[in-house]
């Protein structure tokens, strides 16, 4: 077989790999299951098997292209390649299929978006919104804007490096957009559109103290500078924009009704003086729009049809529909979800970022957050974070969520398709006497994937008592008997040394003896694996390890799933979970 190395047999296999994973995608929802579109590459080719772990690879590549394609894309490239009969063969199935955009029929195109605040890296909660998003561009074969929210300078200011570190963590979860936008971009847009509103009468700059103001809301009576006209406002929004205004003293107010049951709705602020400097624009500007209506305008210019948000935006849905009933235009529809919780993990920016400006966390990829730069560094899979997103969906009641719920399906994914390695914590030396020979043991890469070849451990005797010198774990030390993995039984006397009594399985059964693995005690890798809590375990692991291609994923033998990477310092490992 040529090798998969070479461009053309690569081009081959992947081109292979592609004709299944369009079937099984088109078939389950528009998602292809590597391991399913693996295993009809090797029906097709039982020759593949012999390059199984480069073919699973690939075949993780290929599904995730192919997952990232809209339905009606996958369907097209599936007719380019006549596989329209071959799809048509079986019923196709939807797994956890979103419902249905409402009033998705009344627009020629559907149009999303996800607009985060680039104050900090995307986490677990903020993500719901860019894969909901993501699922229905795809579903309909729509847009998708990604629009950076970043003009609070002051109460949410941005973070130079996280704008890029946001897109990264979307492209690792397979999202795509069409277009992107900055709002700090876009002062100049705002401004002419304050202008507007302030000459339609929809707003009115106010100069009233704050706590003038809060009485007279909510006693739902006007302030005295809502009933100025227009041309007022217009003088006042000049002085504001050109300093003779100071921050505090003058602020944009939207015109809404004043008996709204809801306070917070009356007479919103959309315009503020802020004079800290802008990490991307400077001392530039002083007047920056707030939230609702930066997001209102631009939700109106790019044509966005439909907004996936949390249901803690209801309230910013009503002041956002009072400003577009001043201009005239037609609030988009808008799909309010309840709050996503992970039990255990803090998904509050606000608290991550002080945590890490306080040394709290070392970075926005600490194990113990719950940011997607924590999960990829840790081996969870970009599949694993959308399931999730799916099978919450875009229910309005709160979701509670566990570390076991996001576990059970990374493993499920990682299992098939991950190589298997010894490694030891705490590691000490065992002297074992009686061997009697030299002894090989062969460790499975995967016991399941035989094709995938294995670890030969030998065990050679030396001295009089015909012994050797392996490694097992402190813990495992201290059992009275136990059975070295796929090699023989040992019974332990004194501290550090144990004495051969068989090879038989079932002897080792009877005695209730438990199987430990183990390492010859020649060279063997130093592996420092983190933990979910921060802490770390020192240990060694088999030297093919450093051989990898590293990072890379592997289970380690008894203890769990671990990212492995190069360090500086040498092999570090994250742990996923078990």
């Amino acid at each position: 077989m040529t090798a998969v190395g070479s461009d053309t047999e690569t081009e081959r296999i992947r081109l292979l790999l592609r004709k299944h994973a369009l079937v099984n995608a088109l078939r389950y929802g528009g998602k292809a299951n590597p391991k399913a579109v693996a295993g009809k590459a090797f029906s097709e080719d039982p020759a593949l098997k012999e390059r199984g772990a480069d073919v699973f690879r690939l075949a993780e590549e290929v599904a995730a292209e192919v997952s990232a394609m809209g339905l009606e894309e996958q369907r097209a490239a599936a007719d380019s390649l006549g596989l329209s009969a071959s799809v048509s063969k079986e019923k196709i199935k939807q797994e956890h299929l979103l419902p249905p955009l409402p009033n998705a029929g009344k627009y020629p195109r559907i149009h999303v978006r996800f607009a985060p605040n680039p104050d900090s890296v995307i986490h677990l909660g903020n993500t719901r919104a860019a894969i909901l998003s993501d699922e229905y561009a795809k579903m309909y074969s729509g847009l998708f804007t990604l629009r950076y929210e970043d003009t609070s300078p002051s109460v949410k200011p941005p973070m130079p490096e996280a704008y890029e570190a946001i897109k990264d963590d979307l492209r690792w979860l397979g999202v795509r957009w069409d277009e992107e936008y900055i709002q700090s971009d876009r002062l100049e847009l705002y401004y002419e559109y304050a202008v507007r509103l302030i000459s339609l009468g929809g707003a009115y700059i106010c100069s009233c103290v704050p706590e003038r103001f809060r009485e007279a809301s909510i006693a739902g009576r006007a302030c005295p500078c809502r009933g100025l006209p227009p041309e007022e406002h217009l003088k006042r929004w000049d002085a504001m924009l050109g300093g003779k205004a100071r921050k505090g003293e003058s602020v944009m107010r939207v015109k809404t009704d004043l008996s709204n049951p809801n306070p917070a709705v009356r007479d919103w602020p959309a315009m503020r003086i802020d004079t800290k400097p802008h990490p991307r624009k400077g001392t530039r500007y002083m007047v920056w729009p707030l939230y609702n209506f930066a997001s209102a305008v631009d939700d109106h210019l790019m044509g966005i049809t439909h907004i996936l948000r949390g249901k803690e935006h209801e309230v910013n849905t009503q002041r956002q529909i009072y400003m577009y009933r001043h201009f005239g235009w037609e609030y988009p529809e808008a799909i309010h979800y309840g709050r996503l919780k992970i039990e255990g993990a803090v998904l509050s920016k606000s608290k991550i970022r002080q945590g890490i400006e306080e040394g709290l966390y070392s970075d926005w990829s600490d194990p113990r957050l719950g940011t997607i730069a924590a999960l990829r560094r840790r081996g969870f899979l970009p599949e694993t974070v959308r399931r999730l997103i799916l099978e919450v969906g875009v229910r309005p009641s709160e979701a509670m969520i566990s570390w076991e719920n996001l576990e059970a399906i990374n493993r499920k994914l990682l299992d098939p398709t991950t190589k298997r390695f010894v490694f030891l914590r705490d590691p000490v030396p065992l002297r074992v006497k009686g061997i009697g020979g030299e002894h090989q043991a062969k460790i499975p890469l995967h016991p399941d994937h035989p094709e995938w070849g294995h670890r030969t451990f030998t065990i050679t005797p030396s001295g009089k008592e015909a012994g050797g010198t392996i490694l097992v774990q402190s813990e495992d030390a201290k059992r009275p008997v136990f059975r070295l993995m796929n090699l023989f039984n040992v019974r332990v006397g004194s501290a550090g040394v144990g004495e051969v009594l068989g090879e038989d399985l079932a002897e080792a059964r009877r005695l209730g003896a438990h199987i430990i693995q183990w390492l010859p005690g020649g060279s063997c890798t130093p592996v420092r694996v983190v933990m979910p809590d921060a802490t770390t375990v020192e240990g060694v692991a088999d030297p093919a390890l450093a051989e990898e291609p590293l990072p890379g994923t592997y289970q380690f033998y008894r203890f769990g799933f671990v990212r492995v990477y190069r360090e500086r310092e040498g092999i570090v490992g994250y742990f996923a979970h078990q």
